[in-house]
């Protein structure tokens, strides 16, 4: 990690100084950290990068990563000017806590919105296992470690009274989920994305999958220990085969940006997302969810100067220290 900050502290350098070449310009070209392929990170992440680059004159790339953690800390070390983040991995970051509790707070970053509910959703093959607590003695598979889908599956876990010591914890991908659950290789896997998402879709046609409640107690727990959870319906007929509603929880998909990008260039972009709701969510259904309330509420860092402009335009005041 010291060699690589001390690349980017190289490359800043070089790029100050061959500025007028174009080098870095901010108003010109950036770089979008999504997610795995098989999640809404990266599928949606594609959608909101055209429309910036093709309403904020800024030519955006969207990248496959390992997601929320990794692109904060590649905003920090300059590699990436967005990225998406779940609300509580964030959280974690501007405070040095958790996923970031090694590393320590970073405050490298700005909110540029919150976009859509991020639901807990934890599946299974196996109709024997029907609750959290049937998790015990199983291999369960957590998300990568120190993710926000570990943290997350840690969260569900302890309000069902389990610690990871209760379970043989398998550090996977969604995709990779994916692919166990079909080989029997894993018994249940814990995914936090926007629902549908495209890896449990897929295992419902081919394969049929169970989805679990995480519901009364257990959830009341969960949220009253970590507030930035909410409760969250995944509606009957989201997936292949469910026919009943399930119950869980969520957090919110967040677009951060480097805070060294200037004010007009992140007021556009703000603007290039949420001025064209209606067409993004004919590309992708998670635009349907993309309101200025969910934009400015509950979020745990400042946001930008550029988008809390384009948000005051709207009526909307949001922090931005």
């Amino acid at each position: 990690m010291k060699i690589r900050r001390m690349l980017s502290v190289v490359l800043a350098l070089v790029c100050s100084i061959a500025l007028l070449a174009g080098c870095g310009s901010t108003s010109s070209r950036a770089m979008f950290g999504t997610g795995g392929t098989a999640g809404t990170y990266y599928s949606y992440g594609g959608v909101i990068a055209q429309y910036i680059t093709n309403y904020a004159g800024v030519k955006v790339t969207a990248v496959s990563t390992g997601g929320s953690k990794v692109n904060i800390q590649s905003i920090g070390d300059g590699d990436f000017q967005l990225g998406f983040t779940q609300s509580d991995v964030m959280a974690y970051a501007w405070d040095g806590t958790k996923s970031f509790e090694t590393d320590g707070a970073t405050k490298d970053f700005r909110v540029l919105g919150g976009l859509y509910a991020e639901t807990v959703q934890l599946i299974t093959m196996d109709s024997s296992i029907t609750s959290v607590a049937d998790l015990k003695g199983k291999s369960v598979s957590i998300g990568a470690a120190g993710s926000g889908v570990y943290f997350n599956a840690i969260d569900v876990l302890a309000g069902a009274g389990l610690t990871i010591d209760d379970i043989k914890p398998q550090y996977q991908s969604f995709e990779d989920s994916k692919e166990s659950l079909k080989d029997g290789k894993i018994d249940a896997a814990f995914i936090v994305a926007g629902a549908p998402t495209t890896a449990i879709t897929e295992l419902a046609t081919t394969n049929g999958v169970y989805l679990i409640n995480i519901d009364g107690e257990l959830r009341d727990s969960v949220i009253a220990e970590c507030p930035y959870y909410v409760a969250q319906e995944i509606p009957a007929g989201t997936y292949p085969g469910q026919n009943e509603a399930v119950q869980t929880i969520s957090v919110k998909a967040t677009v951060i940006v480097s805070a060294d990008l200037d004010e007009e260039t992140v007021y556009k972009m703000t603007a290039a997302i949420f001025d064209h709701t209606e067409e993004i969510a004919l590309e992708n259904a998670k635009g349907e969810e993309l309101t200025l309330q969910n934009a400015t509420e509950g979020m745990a860092a400042p946001f930008h100067p550029g988008a809390a402009k384009y948000y005051a335009e709207q009526g909307i005041t949001v922090a931005t220290e």
